[in-house]
C-alpha cells in the first residue's frame, strides 16, 4: 500500500493520512504480504511442529533467480518462496527453511547447530518486562535511590561468542545497560545507570548473573532534548516558512513497487535484515545494478572500561534494519509532494504487521546541474533535480536516515544521516582517554560506524569487470619538461584474490565496474565508478574480537563473484558469533572475476570523536558514496534537461 500525502507543511506535524493508490502490477520481487507471512508460519506449524515455544526469527522473500526476473513479462505466472529462520525456545537451535507459498510446502528444513537467530524486538521488550520485576533487579537499584521502576530502561545488547561469560557459551543470552529517566517523557541516556548489567537467558527469560559494581558519584547533567524539559531554552523566533510546492504534481509514477523517474526505473523491496532494498535499477532501460542494499553495520564503541568493551553491534546481522524502520506518519521527516510507501513484517509469532510510511519518495532541486556564459549565445542554465527514496531506522539510542539519490546526469548516491543520542558515562576525578567530556563529570565514548553496502551491479548486463585505476604524475623529461603530465593505469580484478582493496589518496585509486562486452561509440568500456568519500580505517588490532568477528571491515572496497546464497559479509549468524563466517571466507576459493557476474562491496561511515557540540541529542553526521557513470554514456546524458523557465527563477 503507499500513501501520497501533500507536503510536510500542509500535512502538519501530525502528518496526514493522503490518498491510497493501487496494488500495482505484480512482479516477482514484490515483498511478502501479510497474507504470505501467515501462510508460511502456518506451513511449518502443520508440517514441522513448529508450535507456540518457538520464535520465528525471520520470514523473507526468496527471490527468483536472475534470469527468471529478467524474462518475467507482467501477466507470466509467479513462483512464491519464502525464506524463513525460526527456533524452539526449548531446543535452542535455529532451523532454516525455504517454504514455498504456491505450493504450500516446505522444501528445505535444515538445523543450524552451534548458531544463535538473530535477535528479535519481542525478546528485546519481553527482557524488559521480567527484569524490571525481578527481585535481584528492584534490590539492585534500590541500592542506588531508584525506586520509581516506570522511569527504568533496560537494554538488551547481542554477545560476541568470546565475551559471553565463562559457562553460559552454548545458552541464548543478552547483556543489559539500566538507564534512567529524571521524568515521564525525559531522556533516559541521559541518565546510565553506571556498573549495573545483568546477564539474560532470552529463552527462558532467566536472570544469569548481575554485575554490580560501585559507581562514581552521579554528576547533576542536563540531558534533555524536549524543548518543554531543557531550563531556559527560547526557541528561535526568526524562521520562516519554506514551502517546497510541485503545483503541476509529482514527476515520478509508483506501479505497486516499481518507481518510475524520468529515465530512472527501479523496484522497491523490504526485509526485516536490510530494510529498503533497490532492485532491477536502469537508466533509459539500460540495467545498473541488479539489487543494491545495506548488508551490515557494524559499531564497535573504543573503550575498554567495564561498562563499554562489550558494546559491538552488528545493527543488520543481530538485529535487523528493516526491524528498527520507524514509521514517517508523524513529524517533518521530507519536505515537499510526498509519496509514502508502507512495509510489512512479522513478529516472533509470525503474525504480520505494517510499519506505515516506511518509504518516503520525493523529488528535491539540486541546484545547478549545468551551465555555461557565452558573449554571443548568453547564459544556459540547467537546475538539477533528483529523486530520493529514503528511509529511517531507530537503532535503541542512535536513528540511521538513509537516503539513495537518483540524478539526471546518471549519478547514485547513497547518504547515510547519524543521529540521535550518544552514550554516555560518568567519571571520577581526570576523564578517560577513550572519549570526550560533553557533560559534568560524563564523557562519551569514541566510537565508529562501518556499514556494508552490497552492490549487486549489472552494467549494461551481467558481463561486469571491476577495473582498478590510479593516476601517475611523470618524471620530468625532454617531452614533460615543465613536470606537468599525469597518465593514468588500469588493471581489472581478474579473480577474489585481488579483490580486497583500500583506497589511495596519493594516487586517486578508483574502482570502475565496467562490461567489455559492449564498447561504446567512442570503442571504450561503459562503466560505473565508486566514489568512496567515507571510507575508514578499523584501527584494531587483529586479535580485537569485534575485528575477528567483522573482518569485511579491513577494506574499503571488495569485489566477490554472485552467489545467491552470500549475502551477509559477516555471515549469517552473527549473534554470539565467533568469526567472521562470510565475505574473507568465501574469497577464498578465489573465483574468476572477468566478464562476469559480480558483487562490490563497499564498507563506509564514520570514526565518531565526539564533541560537546554533539550532546544531548546529536545534529546529523553524514557520510555517503556515490556512483557515477564513466562511458556509459557517450555525451553530457542531461543535455536534454529543459530549462526552469524565468517564472520559476525569478
Amino acid at each position: 500500500m503507499t500513501e501520497h500525502a501533500p507536503s510536510c507543511h500542509s500535512a502538519g506535524s501530525s502528518g496526514s493520512t493522503g490518498r491510497p493508490a493501487g496494488a500495482g502490477t505484480p512482479h516477482p520481487l514484490d515483498p511478502l504480504t501479510a497474507d504470505e507471512f501467515r501462510a508460511a508460519a502456518a506451513v511449518l506449524r502443520r508440517d514441522r511442529g513448529v508450535d507456540e515455544r518457538w520464535r520465528f526469527a525471520s520470514v523473507e522473500l526468496r527471490e527468483p533467480a536472475k534470469d527468471v526476473v529478467r524474462a518475467f513479462r507482467p501477466g507470466d505466472p509467479i513462483r512464491r518462496e519464502a525464506r524463513v529462520t525460526a527456533w524452539s525456545r526449548d531446543e535452542g537451535v535455529p532451523y532454516k527453511a525455504v517454504v514455498s507459498l504456491t505450493d504450500d510446502a516446505v522444501l528445505s528444513w535444515e538445523a543450524v547447530p552451534g548458531q544463535q537467530a538473530n535477535m528479535t524486538l519481542d525478546e528485546w521488550h519481553e527482557a524488559h518486562e521480567v527484569l524490571i520485576k525481578h527481585p535481584d533487579v528492584v534490590a539492585a537499584l534500590a541500592e542506588r535511590g531508584i525506586t520509581d521502576l516506570d522511569l527504568v530502561l533496560i537494554d538488551t545488547w547481542a554477545y560476541g561468542h568470546s565475551l559471553i561469560p565463562q559457562g553460559l557459551q552454548d545458552r541464548r543470552v543478552g547483556w543489559t545497560d539500566v538507564w534512567r529517566r529524571s521524568v515521564p517523557n525525559g531522556n533516559p541516556y541521559a541518565n546510565p545507570v553506571a556498573g549495573l548489567h545483568f546477564v539474560v537467558d532470552l529463552n527462558t527469560m532467566e536472570l544469569l548473573q548481575v554485575e554490580d559494581t560501585p559507581p562514581p558519584a552521579q554528576p547533576a547533567v542536563m540531558g534533555e532534548y524536549l524543548p518543554s524539559l531543557v531550563p531556559g531554552l527560547r526557541q528561535r523566533t526568526d524562521v520562516r516558512a519554506l514551502e517546497i510546492t510541485q503545483p503541476d504534481g509529482v514527476s515520478f509514477d509508483l506501479d505497486g513497487h516499481e518507481l518510475r523517474w524520468q529515465k530512472w526505473t527501479m523496484r522497491l523491496g523490504f526485509n526485516h535484515r536490510e530494510g529498503l532494498v533497490i532492485h532491477r535499477l536502469e537508466y533509459d532501460g539500460r540495467p545498473v545494478a541488479h539489487r543494491m542494499s545495506f548488508a551490515e553495520m557494524v559499531v564497535p564503541y573504543r573503550d575498554p572500561s567495564p561498562d563499554h568493551h562489550r558494546r559491538t553491534a552488528f545493527d543488520i546481522g543481530e538485529w535487523g534494519l528493516g526491524f528498527m524502520t520507524t514509521s514517517l506518519t508523524l513529524g517533518c521527516d521530507c519536505l515537499g509532494d510526498i509519496t509514502y510507501v508502507d512495509a510489512v513484517l512479522h513478529d516472533t509469532r509470525g503474525e504480520p504487521y505494517t510499519i506505515e510510511n516506511a518509504i518516503c519518495l520525493h523529488e528535491e532541486d539540486d541546484g545547478v546541474l549545468w551551465k555555461h556564459v557565452d558573449e554571443q549565445a548568453g547564459a544556459e542554465v540547467r537546475r538539477s533535480r533528483r529523486m530520493v527514496v529514503s528511509f529511517h531506522a531507530t537503532v535503541a539510542n542512535y536513528e540511521y536516515l538513509t537516503y539513495w539519490r537518483f540524478y539526471q546526469d546518471g549519478t547514485v548516491q547513497c547518504e547515510v544521516r547519524a543521529t540521535g543520542i550518544m552514550v554516555t558515562s560518568a567519571f571520577a576525578g581526570s576523564p578517560p582517554p577513550y572519549g570526550t567530556v560533553v557533560d559534568e563529570q560524563t564523557y562519551a565514548p569514541i566510537h565508529q560506524h562501518f556499514v556494508v553496502a552490497r552492490l549487486d551491479m549489472e552494467v549494461d548486463g551481467p558481463e561486469n569487470t571491476v577495473v582498478v585505476t590510479e593516476s601517475e604524475a611523470l618524471p620530468v623529461t625532454e617531452d614533460n619538461p615543465y613536470g606537468l603530465a599525469v597518465v593514468t593505469r588500469s588493471h581489472p580484478v581478474e579473480s577474489e584474490a585481488q579483490g580486497r582493496l583500500d583506497v589511495d589518496f596519493a594516487s586517486q585509486r578508483s574502482f570502475t565496474v565496467v562490461n567489455r562486452t559492449k564498447p561504446n561509440r567512442l570503442g571504450t568500456a561503459p562503466g560505473y565508478k565508486l566514489y568512496p568519500n567515507s571510507a575508514i580505517p578499523s584501527l584494531a588490532d587483529p586479535s580485537a574480537p569485534f575485528r575477528q568477528r567483522a573482518q569485511v571491515i579491513d577494506h574499503p572496497v571488495w569485489v566477490s563473484r554472485f552467489d545467491e546464497e552470500e549475502r551477509w559479509p559477516s555471515g549469517e549468524f552473527c549473534n554470539q558469533s565467533r568469526r567472521d563466517e562470510g565475505l574473507p571466507q568465501w574469497q577464498e576459493a578465489d573465483r574468476p572475476l572477468v566478464d562476469t557476474d559480480l558483487v562490490l562491496w563497499h564498507v563506509f561511515g564514520i570514526h565518531h570523536v565526539p564533541r560537546p557540540e554533539d550532546w544531548p541529542v546529536m545534529p546529523v553526521d553524514v557520510f555517503s558514496f556515490e556512483l557515477k557513470p564513466v562511458g556509459f554514456f557517450d555525451r553530457n546524458p542531461a543535455l536534454d534537461v529543459p530549462s526552469s523557465g524565468s517564472g520559476h527563477c525569478s
